[in-house]
Order: structure tokens, then C-alpha cells, then sequence
């Protein structure tokens, strides 16, 4: 296994992507052992040299509070499960406010999430504002629901610069969306100017290492720009809240693991919930969250689970990266 840890260290850094049977390889690593310790320290290797040692703050903002008639399996939102009580939408003085702080911090990555079926039209005017608002070279991205090529030409034109959108794992089991429409979503960013950002999500122990590289590969297909791992949160009154989350030490394994198959074409590995070590095993990129929270019940007015900018600065800066505004 040691050599086909290095012969994956060699081909990242000769931006050599890996076939579906050498994944499923490594994901299948003991966690425990010593062999999945070298295989983080090579990935970890591997990121540094492939980002220059940079690293980057992803800040959302929930936008909406709001039940959803989408209700997937693992999200809080779902209409059917009852859990908002009462629905809240942040104002644009409010979303401004939270970029401007999130940009005065060094954070790159402005993600402006919304439910399946917020209006993209009043997502446009968000983002002209905030680029009106908000001096400094960010970049916003959008996590919404499906549209075409033409509206992904509109949204580039009008400031936004990259879409979050991913295939779920169990797509159309966990959830009610059709795989074919989530992939013409895809395809329309694809064939836009938009980078794609797609993480492999929402990871639990009920997924298979076979599901995992699948869904990785396919984001590949479409030029993803950032990838990584999102594990699922167990939310109680959820489907799946009473299956319990990941370790952070399979989770890291995961990270190692696309940090060396995707070459050099995927240009970061962003890990969520973020881990000391995971950022020890080839992500860069941190997630750090308010408003409403797909992963919890509440309305964050802080940082969700306390995760800030000084939190990510420190985790990047004990670990030899550069926070990169």
C-alpha cells in the first residue's frame, strides 16, 4: 500500500488524475493504521506543493430560514419534519453587513446560500449590491437551486463568480431531485464562465467508498474547482438524525484521499465541518458559517458551532498555511 501511496503523491503532482479502482483503494486504508497516517502526511505534502501553501476562509450566509418543500432526507429545512418555527429572511443591509465582516477578516469565498427555490433574480440584485457595498478582491458564490446556461451567463455577468452544486450522495433516495436535472445544472455552469465548487456530500457511515468515488469523479467531468468532503450532521426530527456523524479521523482519511486523485485540476480541497486534521491531510480551504443552517436548527446571529475567522486563522497558521484574502 506504501507504494501506491507515493505512486498517487506523484501522479497529483504531475496533475495525473486517479482511476475509480485506485480510489476505492486508498478509501479502503485502515483508518487506524499507520499506513492511513503516511497517506495523509503524503497528501499533505501534495497540497502544499499544489497550492503554493496557500489557504482560504469560505463564509456563508444562510439567507432564508425557511421550510422546505424539497425535504431531503438530512436537512433541517425540510418542510415535513417541522422543525422552523418561525421563518426569517435576511434583509440586504444585513447580507452587506455580514460580507463586508467576512471580508474585512480574509475571507475569500462569499457563498450566499439560499433554499432549493429562492429567486435568483433577487439573488442578482444581492450580489450587485454587495459589489457596490464591498471594496476588496473576493469572490462570491452562490449555493441555489437548478437553472440554465443562460441564467449562469446572466450571474457571471452580474458579479458572481462561482456556484456551489452537488450531486448528493443517494441523490433522489436522501432526496426528492431528479439526478438528470441536477446534472443540467451542471452542464450549464460548465458551459458558462462560472467555476464549479462541488463538494462530495453529505458523507455518513451509511455510504460506501464505491458511492464516494463516483460522485467525486463525476464532479471531475465538469471541471470542479474546489472539492472535499462535507460530512453529514445529524440533526434530530431529521430521517437521518439518529445515524451518527463520521470521525474526524475517517472524514481526514477522505481529504487525503481527493487531495491525491484529482491532480492538479482541482485547484482545492475544502473540508466541513472544518479539523485540525484534515488541514493536516490535504484541505485548505475552511468553511465558516451564519445565518440559516441546513446542519442545525437554529438561526445562527453568531458563527455556527463557534467556527470564526480566528478559529480558521489559527488552524491554517499552526498548520504552515497562508491565509489568502
Amino acid at each position: 500500500m506504501y507504494q501506491k501511496i507515493d505512486n498517487a503523491f506523484m501522479k497529483a503532482l504531475e496533475g495525473e488524475k486517479l482511476s475509480r479502482s485506485e480510489i476505492i483503494d486508498l478509501l479502503r486504508v485502515d483508518t487506524l493504521s499507520d499506513e492511513c497516517v503516511y497517506l495523509r502526511k503524503k497528501a499533505n505534502e501534495a497540497s502544499h506543493i499544489l497550492t503554493g501553501g496557500k489557504a482560504y476562509m469560505w463564509g456563508a450566509i444562510g439567507l432564508d430560514y425557511a421550510s422546505c418543500p424539497a425535504d431531503c432526507q438530512f436537512c433541517s429545512f425540510g418542510a415535513s419534519w417541522g422543525l422552523i418555527e418561525t421563518e426569517s429572511t435576511y434583509t440586504i443591509a444585513s447580507i452587506i453587513q455580514k460580507a463586508r465582516e467576512y471580508v474585512e477578516n480574509q475571507v475569500h469565498f462569499i457563498v450566499l446560500r439560499t433554499t432549493q427555490y429562492y429567486s435568483l433574480d433577487t439573488l442578482i440584485g444581492y450580489v450587485q449590491a454587495i459589489r457596490d457595498e464591498v471594496e476588496g478582491d473576493y469572490e462570491i458564490v452562490i449555493n441555489v437551486g437548478e437553472f440554465d446556461v443562460e441564467m449562469a451567463n446572466r450571474l457571471h455577468e452580474n458579479g458572481v463568480n462561482g456556484v456551489y452544486h452537488a450531486i448528493r450522495l443517494r441523490e433522489g433516495i436522501d432526496t426528492q431531485f431528479n439526478i438528470e436535472e441536477r446534472l443540467d445544472t451542471l452542464s450549464a455552469v460548465y458551459q458558462s464562465p462560472l467555476s464549479l465548487i462541488h463538494l462530495v456530500e453529505p458523507v455518513g457511515p451509511e455510504h460506501s467508498y464505491e458511492e464516494i468515488a463516483d460522485r467525486f469523479l463525476c464532479s471531475l467531468e465538469y471541471g470542479v474547482y474546489i472539492s472535499g468532503i462535507m460530512a453529514r450532521i445529524p440533526v434530530k426530527g431529521t430521517p437521518l438524525g439518529d445515524i451518527p456523524r463520521l470521525s474526524d479521523e475517517e472524514i481526514a482519511k477522505m481529504i487525503a484521499v481527493l487531495r491525491l486523485s484529482g491532480g492538479s485540476t482541482v485547484q482545492h480541497i475544502c473540508v466541513h465541518p472544518a479539523s485540525e486534521l484534515a488541514l493536516q491531510s490535504g484541505a485548505n480551504v475552511v468553511v465558516i458559517e451564519t445565518g440559516a443552517i441546513p446542519r442545525d436548527q437554529v438561526l445562527a446571529s453568531g458563527k455556527w458551532m463557534n467556527f470564526d475567522y480566528h478559529a480558521a486563522k489559527t488552524l491554517f497558521e499552526k498548520n504552515e498555511f497562508i491565509v489568502t484574502a
